[in-house]
């Protein structure tokens, strides 16, 4: 059985090359869609700078990710129907995408690393309120 929509969570990382590849190869015999999403890193983790200067951080966080989710689509080499860009709890925003696109498969990257980390937790709570199948798939560090 194929699936036909993939949603695969990545971060800005070397790794993810490596998950998208992953992807494209379960995607590529069924012409399955594939749909990325991110989580943009929010600046007041960090520190606590004033409001006019986070804003500026804000924008270079996200332009950053844009760029890398670009070279994301462009080395695929596979179509790429959409890239999602948020922040907040991932498994939200996971659940709502399955839920509203037609999603059938989720995959996650699993190591150490703190990304990766949290989008293990988050596939636990994805695996538990999902109705779709979740693919951890190792990564090395």
């Amino acid at each position: 059985m194929g699936y036909t929509h993939l949603l695969v969570a990545v971060s800005a990382s070397p790794e993810s090359h490596a998950l998208v590849a992953k992807a494209v190869s379960i995607a590529r015999p069924f012409h399955s869609r594939l749909t990325l999403i991110t989580l943009t890193s929010d600046p007041e983790m960090y520190n606590q700078l004033a409001a006019p200067m986070m804003e500026n951080v804000r924008e270079i966080l996200q332009e950053e990710t844009q760029q890398f989710m670009n070279e994301l689509v462009s080395q695929a080499g596979y179509p790429i129907e959409q890239v999602i860009i948020t922040s907040g709890e991932l498994s939200e925003h996971v659940l709502h995408t399955c839920r509203t696109q037609g999603v059938d498969l989720v995959i996650c990257g699993n190591h150490n690393q703190s990304f990766f980390a949290r989008a293990a937790c988050s596939a636990k709570a994805i695996v538990g309120s999902c109705k779709v199948d979740v693919l951890l798939v190792p990564l090395s560090e």
